[in-house]
């Protein structure tokens, strides 16, 4: 898989957030997207997804193996992607999350319904509904829900937000876990958080 930028650029009435950006994401490699809070990590983010679309420049995907280029109203269906900000449904079981989730994705290799409470440190809790769920809990299972999916292309937005010491060290062991030979991009400007990046884009750099 590869993703393109070309000249990308996005603005908000008269504002450009970040332009004149290219570059390429590659299958295998770990990406940090850095800046400040309210510079615009979470807007390129979204544009990447496909969520928005750029105000100039392109935003292109690719399957390197079958050599053709991927439309991009069908990228989501390659993507699996968390934030903070991303609503659960609350009155659901985690039980119920993880198998409404899988109905549309599927399993990484290796992973199931009933394993996955087990590695997100929850088994006692799979019946307990998510609105009993403390913050730290919420995001442990968005994480989960986005490593453990086989997708090709894993989005992270401020992926240790209410994350504790011991939640901290479970992320970057789901990481190295479930991660290798994806195009992973993580939005922070926390270290611990991008630690395991071995690219860095830093959005003041496109103002």
């Amino acid at each position: 898989m590869r993703i393109d930028l070309d000249g990308a650029g996005r603005r908000f009435n008269q504002e450009w957030i970040f332009r004149n950006l290219s570059y390429q994401f590659l299958s295998g490699q770990k990406y940090a997207i850095l800046g400040p809070n309210g510079s615009g990590k979470s807007t390129l983010l979204s544009l990447i997804l496909g969520n928005l679309s750029p105000s100039e420049g392109k935003v292109t995907y690719h399957n390197i193996n079958k050599e053709q280029q991927i439309a991009a109203e069908q990228i989501y269906k390659s993507i699996s992607f968390a934030a903070p900000y991303l609503d659960l449904i609350e009155d659901f079981t985690l039980q119920e999350i993880i198998s409404f989730h899988f109905k549309f994705k599927n399993y990484h290799k290796g992973i199931d319904e009933k394993s996955l409470p087990a590695l997100l440190g929850l088994a006692k809790s799979q019946d307990k509904a998510l609105k009993y769920f403390s913050s730290g809990m919420k995001q442990r299972v968005k994480l989960a829900l986005a490593c453990c999916t086989d997708s090709q292309i894993l989005l992270l937005d401020e992926p240790a937000s209410n994350l504790d010491v011991q939640g901290m060290a479970w992320y970057h062991e789901l990481i190295q876990n479930f991660t290798a030979n994806k195009i992973v991009i993580v939005g922070s400007n926390q270290e611990a958080e991008y630690a395991f990046c071995n690219e860095i884009v830093n959005i003041l750099d496109y103002k």
